[in-house]
């Protein structure tokens, strides 16, 4: 996958919050519970393997997962998407949640998807990648009922800062980011936190817990930390693993600002007000 792998051919525009444009982010995924609507997001990770978060598949499985690839908004017109249904959900067996660690699936599709401009596999941090407090991150996802792709920057913060925010129950499968008025919300579960190196995407975390309101500044957003899992992701690739890339970058605290932005109304689903506020109430 390392010849194609985080590269979005058809961006050439600075990110920095707000509506996502078609082609943007072509490993993006809408993961929908049948019946219900997006449910979760996720990303391609090859031409048969999404990645999300374990909490999405709670209450859904096989039967009634479908997936959206080329997807830009939830009610219009997609000409660039495909879909595919699930063969098969693999929750990570140390799956604990909450306080959510390990919070990460991987799901394989009932047929390979073709790679184009609008779909195209994102590349993986490899184990040992290193993503120090103050680097710029991106986030996407249609959270909180959001109809159009949205994206948003935040910045990594140290496990030891994050952990003193939620009381120890941060390890090291997980890595932390955001900024105030900057979030990740409810319906981005699952989805890809990212970083730049030149042209070139890495995934470094999987969307995994938030405390409500979204951007509450004394809570930064936790994510599953992509690079923990090199060896148990390739060990069900198969012969056409994803591309692992290795990411090193201790600290990065000079990166270019974007000026703080609310990216998701606070409108959720009584699905996800359960979730969340039994979350909370921990």
């Amino acid at each position: 996958q390392l010849d194609v792998c985080g590269r979005a051919p058809l961006s050439n525009r600075i990110f920095g919050g707000g509506d996502a444009k078609a082609g943007d982010w072509p490993w993006q995924v809408s993961i929908h519970i049948v019946g219900f609507g997006h449910n979760c997001g996720g990303s391609l990770i090859t031409k048969d393997w999404v990645l999300s978060a374990a909490h999405c598949f709670q209450s859904a499985g096989v039967s009634n997962t479908v997936m959206y690839f080329g997807r830009l908004n939830q009610s219009g017109s997609n000409p660039n998407e495909t879909s595919r249904t699930a063969r098969r959900i693999i929750n990570h067996p140390g799956y604990v949640g909450p306080p959510f660690d390990n919070d990460i699936a991987l799901v394989q599709l009932s047929s390979s998807v073709n790679f184009s401009d609008y779909i195209r596999p994102v590349c993986l941090a490899a184990a040992g990648s290193v993503f120090g407090g103050g680097m710029e991150s991106w986030v996407t996802g249609w959270g909180s009922g959001s109809d159009m792709l949205q994206e948003v920057t935040m910045t990594v913060v140290n496990n030891s800062d994050c952990n003193k925010s939620y009381g120890g129950n941060i390890t090291s499968n997980m890595i932390c980011a955001g900024q105030q008025g900057k979030s990740a919300c409810p319906g981005d579960s699952g989805g890809p936190m990212l970083s730049r190196n030149g042209s070139l995407w890495i995934q470094s975390g999987v969307v995994s817990f938030i405390r409500i309101p979204c951007d509450d500044p004394k809570h930064p957003n936790g994510f599953a930390r992509v690079s923990q899992y090199q060896d148990w992701i390739k060990s069900y690739t198969g012969s056409n693993p994803p591309g692992f890339v290795a990411f090193n970058a201790a600290s990065n605290s000079n990166l270019r600002s974007v000026p703080s932005l609310l990216l998701f109304p606070l409108s959720l689903t009584l699905y996800y007000c359960i979730f969340h506020l039994f979350f909370i109430m921990l």
